[in-house]
């Protein structure tokens, strides 16, 4: 399932990926989702498409506080 709202992307990073969402963490995932050139973003995009690209640094963003 690709999550729709923070709380079910928080919850599939934390407690189905098992991931800890450090201010390391979220600046690399940042940086690299902000990369449009960057092979992983290009990827991202074509697996769930920009507006879900953009949804995720939103998230990102929100995480990092």
């Amino acid at each position: 399932m690709i999550p729709q709202t923070y709380d079910q992307w928080r919850h599939c990073i934390e407690v189905e990926c098992g991931l800890a969402l450090t201010p390391a963490f979220i600046a690399e995932r940042l940086a690299e989702l902000s990369d449009a050139d960057h092979e992983r973003t290009r990827q991202f995009v074509r697996l769930y498409g920009e507006p879900h690209r953009q949804r995720v640094l939103e998230w990102f963003g929100r995480a990092r506080g």
